[in-house]
């Protein structure tokens, strides 16, 4: 099996700023060459309501998050949160992510708006960071280098599509099959897998 490519941060209209329907999303994902696109709506997982998770007809692996706002930095969360309350402080949201089994991405971890702080990773409530997100500025992504140097964070990329031009210009690359949620949270925590600008 030849590796996978997947948009890790996608938005669909259910977020309140993105205008991307779920529908282009699966048929444009699959032309652009992508294996595996995630739906990370703002602080919910209602896409559930409107499509299967998993392999779709066409070949492409659609996976639910979300993208979960905190006052300390905004997260990607895999794993069994459909009921996750919103409202938590980053600590509690991180310590609840590892004990739930699920995995936690930091999103866009130096964006100027909102930014993750420091001591999250430092007292490793979080270990995996957004090292290119498809919207920041080129020194916002170019920072998470220095989280590498010093706590060894592993990377993944991510679009952060709002439009269907975002959708699929970074990636991240999995060198093992995956085809549903629970695979996708164990080639995470697995750690091989690097950030890719398409």
């Amino acid at each position: 099996m030849t590796s996978m490519k997947f948009d890790l941060h996608v938005h669909t209209n259910i977020s309140p700023c993105s205008q991307l329907p779920l529908e282009d999303i699966i048929v444009q994902a699959k032309e652009r060459g992508l294996s595996g696109v995630c739906i990370t709506d703002h602080d919910t997982m209602d896409i559930r309501h409107f499509l299967q998770e998993g392999m779709q007809d066409n070949g492409l692996c659609v996976i639910f998050g979300m993208e979960y706002a905190t006052s300390e930095g905004d997260f990607l969360l895999f794993g069994p949160y459909e009921q996750l309350q919103t409202g938590l402080a980053a600590p509690e949201l991180l310590r609840h992510v590892e004990q739930t089994g699920g995995v936690a991405v930091a999103a866009h971890p130096f964006r100027s708006n909102r930014p993750t702080r420091e001591y999250l990773v430092d007292h490793g409530l979080c270990s995996i960071v957004e090292g290119i997100n498809g919207r920041n500025h080129q020194h916002e992504n170019d920072s998470v280098g220095t989280w590498r140097e010093r706590y060894g964070v592993k990377q993944v990329g991510g679009s952060d599509a709002h439009t269907l031009g975002e959708l699929g210009l970074v990636t991240t690359r999995f060198p093992h099959p995956i085809r549903n949620r629970a695979e996708l949270i164990q080639a995470l925590k697995n750690g091989s897998y690097a950030p890719e600008r398409n």
